[in-house]
């Protein structure tokens, strides 16, 4: 089974801020491989901002391909990007042009809804996973658990929540 991943970074970031916990990114890559067998992850930022390069290098660090939203140069790092439409594009694009299984998706943005259920009509989708169950939208409450999952239940926040070291 070979399977790619679709990251929402702006969704997870904030569901999972309003839940109050944040992702370990080399632990959520790590579930992804195990769990789900995702060979490429690729993570969507909305702008680029020389601010997070930290956070785009441990992305990379722990094996996630990160792409930026394009904008005209004024506006870089200015507006947040809705990345949407460019992995909608992606995912259409890898039907096309990459040998791979199944797709995952991470949001709960019902955006989405509609190349999902194209997806499963055509066996090519795994699962979607919900930053935070309470924001993500009803339009998936059809799909049900054959199809969706909640990064915000205690059994998968402990694999990858990022934990603050203790200081002795």
């Amino acid at each position: 089974m070979k399977n790619i991943a679709f990251i929402d970074g702006q969704n997870l970031h904030l569901g999972t801020n309003e839940s109050n916990w944040s992702v370990n990114y080399k632990r959520f890559r790590v579930y992804l491989r195990d769990k789900y067998k995702v060979v490429e992850a690729y993570y969507f930022f909305g702008y680029l901002s020389e601010e997070q390069q930290e956070l785009y290098n441990e992305l990379q660090k722990a094996g996630f391909i990160v792409v930026f939203k394009e904008h005209t140069k004024s506006l870089m790092g200015k507006k947040k990007g809705n990345v949407d439409t460019d992995v909608v594009f992606e995912i259409m694009r890898a039907l096309i042009d990459v040998e791979f299984d199944r797709v995952l998706l991470v949001s709960g943005d019902g955006d989405y809804k509609k190349v999902v259920d194209y997806l499963i009509k055509k066996n090519r989708f795994e699962k979607i996973l919900f930053p935070n169950k309470k924001f993500a939208s009803s339009l998936y409450k059809s799909l049900g658990n054959k199809y969706c999952v909640s990064l915000d239940v205690d059994n998968i926040k402990s694999k990858i929540e990022y934990k603050k070291k203790k200081v002795a």
